[in-house]
């Protein structure tokens, strides 16, 4: 199936058109065909003489009304934009196409039609003087008459031929289903309309509704029964559990995890026929979408767009800018959907400088570069996948390589800085690392040791790091262990750690190094001294007083209160009252 919609002026007859060619009414309400006005969405379809199916939105074209245009064109691939031959060329006709040129649109017909009323050359001459200078340059042309079905025939040859031009849609592509209606169905609950311009839905999908899962309880095309519907198509679909009030126009089912929901964009500005100078308050329309918008310019042609609604999108989304005061249009590109914070003095000028030499539609190479680290699920949410240059990081981070190659040197840069700050704890903890580095994971700084660096133990080492303790602590460590060799327990006093030299920086690498166990300010013993007395206390009997604790490790009052403290918050005991016992 293909999706059309026809715009053009409000007197020009194209509900008459679409009548004509489909044998369906497009105006739904009878004050539109009273007034002979359309003042809303008008859906119909038929099949061409090549078997395929096309459905028309026919778009309302009063000037009152182009929220309600805008949101018929927005998630269509293709536009008839429809002159009327005895009216010509007319503001809102200009309008219309200011839009469709914002919004990038490339394939179309330009029909001229109340031909029976009027000779349609100089309609069609006025309206291709304008559509040449547009989006639309060198679409076809017919001149038709709705009343009598002068020319239908060949309009449909012309449509066969746009719908075969028309790139094909993606059936595996995320969904999102812009919606343009909803209503309720006594004994069904809430349906809502649109156009699905690719991706594929079946009956049980479950899809958000902004942040809500909600599930597909029937659906429809053409007003068929379908289980399944692959874009592009006009469809209906009945939700499961989801109250007529908590669905508008302008809304949209999507597929989980795969779109941005974002209130703040980064954005290539395409000024359109009527654009002029815009102002910072205006509206963004995007599908069916309309959300107010605050502009803050960037460069000569980007700017951030701050929403007043979040909505769903990748980068590369066409959108329309619009003044509403001033029938002001401009088309816009996203850019970026997770755009950087902008505070400090000159952020502003900075990223105007990076987003000039993006691409309107900016792949993973050009995102990756901007985050320099991602998932690669976050790229695809982003609407982008992973560039085949990337460094893959284990099977959860991918890397630009030189954002890469950069943290590799500020590694190294951070070593020297850490052996110059301590030069008794040689190497740095992998955590702080981390944090130096801003990593998310610890994975990530393992990742980035190679040769001549080295991880050992949770540190990692530079090539001028000698492995083992630096020579003042192990110079110290040693003297304590000579002192602790016969009677474990027997912690030297402040005097003889002083002696030893076990003290202030020393003791710290010491104890970083896990070379000593420092029980309390002043309490020094070896490594595995707890694991000895927890030996030792478990032939006493249960429970047992710190008195004969001390006695059964041959020690003091000193060492004995925060060693079985220690012992406590390992677990290997707990306090009763004024006694304890091994677990």
């Amino acid at each position: 199936m293909q999706v059309i919609a026809t715009a053009g002026h409000v007197d020009h007859g194209k509900s008459t058109l679409v009548r004509a060619l489909t044998g369906m009414e497009p105006d739904r309400w009878a004050e539109e065909r009273r007034r002979g006005m359309t003042i809303d969405l008008g859906f119909a379809w038929r099949t061409l003489p090549s078997g395929e199916p096309v459905a028309f939105v026919d778009v309302p074209g009063h000037e009152r009304f182009v929220t309600d245009m805008l949101a018929g064109l927005g998630p269509v691939p293709a536009v008839m934009i429809v002159v009327a031959a005895d009216d010509g060329w007319k503001p809102q006709s200009a309008e219309h196409l200011a839009a469709i040129d914002a919004l990038g649109f490339q394939h179309g017909l330009l029909v001229v039609t109340r031909a029976d009323l009027a000779d349609p050359s100089l309609a069609l001459r006025q309206a291709r003087t304008h559509i040449e200078r547009s989006s639309l340059r060198n679409v076809e042309s017919v001149a038709v008459s709705g009343t009598t079905g002068e020319g239908l025939d060949v309009l449909v040859a012309a449509l066969d031929r746009l719908a075969a031009r028309l790139p094909p849609a993606d059936p595996q592509a995320p969904v999102r289903f812009w919606i343009d209606r909803a209503f309720t169905v006594p004994g069904s609950g809430t349906v809502v309309t649109g156009t699905l311009p690719a991706g594929t839905v079946s009956v049980g999908d479950e899809l958000l509704l902004g942040t809500r899962p909600v599930r597909i309880r029937r659906l429809e095309a053409l007003r068929e029964g379908r289980d399944v519907v692959s874009g592009v198509a006009r469809i209906a679909v009945n939700l499961r559990g989801v109250d007529r009030s908590d669905v508008t126009r302008g809304m949209a089912l999507v597929t989980p995890g795969r779109w941005t929901l974002t209130g703040s964009i980064d954005v290539r500005l395409n000024f359109a026929e009527a654009s002029g100078r815009l102002p910072r308050e205006l509206v963004l329309h995007v599908g069916s979408a309309a959300v107010p918008v605050r502009l803050r310019p960037l460069g000569a042609d980007t700017a951030r767009l701050l929403l007043n609604a979040a909505l769903p999108l990748h980068v590369g989304d066409r959108g329309l800018l619009r003044d509403p005061g001033r029938r002001r249009v401009a088309g816009v590109s996203v850019l970026d959907v997770r755009p950087p914070v902008l505070t400090r003095r000159g952020a502003g000028a900075a990223r105007a400088r990076e987003l000039a030499s993006w691409p309107d539609r900016p792949g993973g190479e050009v995102l990756l570069r901007r985050h320099g680290l991602l998932r690669p699920a976050e790229l695809e949410v982003m609407g982008a996948a992973a560039p085949p240059q990337a460094v893959r990081l284990g099977s959860t981070w991918i890397a630009d390589p030189g954002h890469w190659e950069g943290l590799r040197e500020r590694l190294a840069v951070e070593l020297v800085r850490h052996a110059a700050a301590h030069p008794l704890a040689p190497g740095i903890p992998i955590e702080a690392a981390r944090l130096r580095l801003g990593l998310p994971s610890r994975q990530l700084v393992a990742e980035l040791v190679r040769p001549p660096l080295r991880l050992e133990d949770g540190r990692v080492y530079g090539p001028s790091d000698e492995p083992g303790l630096p020579a003042p602590v192990a110079e110290a460590v040693g003297w304590l262990a000579d002192q602790l060799r016969v009677a474990p327990f027997q912690a030297p006093d402040a005097e003889e750690l002083v002696a030893m030299g076990l003290v202030g920086p020393v003791l710290a690498a010491a104890v970083s190094a896990g070379a000593v166990l420092a029980l309390a300010r002043g309490v020094v013993l070896l490594p595995g001294a707890d694991r000895e007395a927890v030996r030792l206390l478990a032939a006493l009997p249960q429970p047992f007083t710190p008195g004969e604790a001390r006695d059964a490790l041959s020690t003091t009052r000193r060492v004995i209160v925060p060693l079985l403290e220690h012992l406590d918050r390992l677990g290997y005991t707990e306090r009763l009252g004024d006694r304890r016992r091994l677990r």
